[in-house]
């Protein structure tokens, strides 16, 4: 019997499955997200990705398991690009902020992606959907990693790390959702920026206020790229500077 996770395919080759299904997924990804997953119809999938009917079909059993493919599409990029994004920077109140810059940029590239992750989620069966919601869950835990080592390091002070964490996940994820309201009065940079001033500049102390205000500077408040930035070693901090010993 098949796991749940398990998608079956007529083709053996997995070259060839992930690039046909990488194709039928960016077709159904852009249908789903368009006109809906219950409206939407495997003969509309094949005309949009430029394949047959039955093509489709042998890469996969029914639309349930392209819908499964299309969600877990969005979720595992979301979970692989972000901590590779992370690398090289240590300071805490960097990897926060950068961890939500990445968040928002891969936000970004996959618009459609993340609409349809909200739309369709529960037109999923359920044993699917609790793999997607795991899938979700490893990223927002990422976040959550990122807030405990700034209250850890005494630059935020104590909050609900896992309530906090959600809060962010949902700020990445609006720039997709309410992209129509946003698009026209900020840049992405600028997005970013604002996320940092409402769910991280709050809850910071004198010492991770200090240390935003480094990066701020390194960054140009994300005006230019961000990791290149945050990854050059800091400055050691002056002595007697007021956020040194705070």
């Amino acid at each position: 019997m098949s796991t749940a996770g398990h998608v079956e395919s007529v083709v053996t080759d997995p070259k060839l499955i992930g690039e046909r299904r990488g194709q039928i997924v960016r077709a159904a990804v852009k249908l789903f997200s368009e006109e809906g997953y219950y409206t939407t119809t495997i003969q509309q999938i094949a005309r949009e990705a430029g394949v047959s009917t039955g093509l489709i079909y042998q890469y996969f059993g029914d639309k349930d398991d392209v819908l499964f493919l299309s969600l877990k599409l969005v979720l595992e990029t979301y979970e692989h690009e972000i901590p590779p994004r992370l690398e090289g920077i240590e300071h805490p109140v960097d990897r926060l902020c950068m961890a939500l810059w990445a968040y928002c940029t891969i936000v970004d590239g996959l618009r459609e992606a993340t609409i349809l992750a909200y739309r369709s989620t529960q037109s999923l069966r359920a044993d699917r959907r609790a793999l997607v919601k795991e899938d979700e869950a490893r990223t927002n835990r990422l976040i959550e990693a990122c807030l405990h080592a700034c209250v850890a390091g005494g630059y935020m002070r104590k909050v609900n790390e896992y309530l906090l964490a959600y809060q962010t996940v949902m700020f990445a994820h609006a720039w997709a959702l309410k992209n129509w309201a946003f698009r026209d009065k900020y840049s992405l940079a600028k997005y970013v920026a604002e996320g940092i001033a409402l769910l991280v500049e709050p809850f910071l102390t004198a010492r991770g206020r200090a240390a935003l205000d480094n990066m701020k500077r390194r960054t140009g408040n994300f005006s230019h790229e961000a990791r290149d930035a945050l990854r050059k070693p800091r400055a050691a901090p002056r002595s007697g500077s007021a956020g040194a010993n705070k």
